[in-house]
């Protein structure tokens, strides 16, 4: 069986759509309380970041069926505990604490989750080495 795209020659995922409804609004708190790089904005209403190879495109929806919430990204990141009280600082409004999802053999999974400006959820996950 090709794993790679079932033969399409799909190796990763290029970018990732975020709905916003305010793009500027949610470039900021991309940018400013996430440390995302703005890479480029492109006419009204669309900012593009870079995320670890993957383009994260911020858009208003174009139709009424592509108004709804995101899906739930989960951003990786080295320390959690660090990275959450540096994003409350810059005002992210966090769900819940960080906590420990599940013991692996040689790491722990822990995640914590929080709202971007526009409402839609996300997730910080960290796999800590024992």
């Amino acid at each position: 069986m090709n794993v790679t795209g079932a033969g399409t020659g799909i190796t990763r995922i290029g970018q990732i759509a975020i709905n916003a409804h305010d793009v500027e609004r949610a470039a900021a708190f991309y940018q400013d309380a996430l440390g995302l790089k703005l890479l480029f904005k492109a006419g009204p209403g669309l900012a593009f970041f870079e995320c670890g190879g993957v383009r994260l495109m911020l858009t208003r929806p174009e139709k009424p069926e592509f108004d709804h919430p995101s899906s739930i990204l989960y951003f990786a990141v080295p320390d959690i505990q660090a990275a959450h009280v540096r994003m409350k600082t810059s005002g992210v409004k966090f769900e819940d604490e960080p906590h420990l999802i599940a013991r692996m053999p040689d790491h722990d999974l822990w995640m914590v989750f929080f709202r971007d400006s526009e409402g839609n959820l996300l997730g910080l996950m960290s796999e800590v080495a024992r």
